[in-house]
């Protein structure tokens, strides 16, 4: 396995850190100065709704909202720089854009903002990346985000009114479609290969039959006394 696998970096802390910080100050700017940035949301089927694709995930409606999307956002980010930090980037990147892209085409006529379409990507991504590659410590990972975001499944269905269902489910798709494309770049898991070896081919014959030498017997020496002593 490639040894800057599982390796602490700079991004394991820099970007999660940078992308709280961003959508906590995009808030206190909101409630201190009075804006509301709720129009640069994701608006379904709508040509300006198209910009809330990259602004909607800095966008909050509440305190509440904020706080219960900064803490699983922080950990899967991490999660993600950390173990998958070769092709993070990518899975970040263009799974922002396909799932604001994917609300924008599925959703009902309302905005839709918030992080919480990439904390589904990110746990989605994570989850199946770990079971599909079927690496030890990426499996244990994916048990992890079971247990601590398995009951966030339920949201991808409309259950509330006032819930994204549609930002919900298009990023766990994204996150699930992504796990198999890229499931041959990043970790993968450790392939034992063993070495030509003559002496260790010649236990097979020519059909493959485990067919080891046959020893040749070892005489018995034994030592008759030249000389007599009497």
């Amino acid at each position: 396995m490639d040894e800057t696998n599982f390796k602490f970096n700079s991004n394991v802390i820099a970007i999660p850190v940078a992308a709280i910080f961003l959508i906590w100050v995009i808030y206190y700017v909101e409630i201190t100065f009075g804006f509301n940035f709720n129009t640069y949301g994701v608006y379904p089927k709508s040509f300006i709704g198209l910009r809330g694709i990259l602004f909607s995930p800095f966008i909050h409606s509440d305190t509440s909202h904020l706080i219960n999307n900064s803490v699983p956002l922080f950990a899967m980010l991490s999660g993600l720089y950390y173990f998958y930090q070769k092709i993070a980037n990518k899975v970040l990147i263009f799974g922002l854009i396909l799932t604001g892209l994917f609300t924008w085409i599925l959703g009902r006529p309302s905005y839709h903002i918030g992080a919480s379409g990439i904390v589904y990507l990110l746990v989605s991504f994570i989850f199946f990346s770990g079971i599909i590659r079927k690496h030890y410590r990426l499996i244990a990972l994916s048990l992890v985000v079971v247990f601590l975001y398995g009951s966030m499944v339920w949201y991808i269905f409309p259950t509330e009114e006032r819930i994204s269902w549609e930002g919900h489910l298009s990023g766990f798709v994204v996150g699930f479609v992504f796990a198999f494309i890229f499931r041959k770049q990043g970790p993968q898991p450790e392939r034992f290969v063993f070495s030509e070896n003559e002496a260790f081919e010649n236990l097979f014959d020519e059909n493959g039959d485990f067919n080891p030498p046959v020893e040749e017997p070892i005489e018995e020496l034994i030592d008759e006394p030249t000389d007599k002593l009497e």
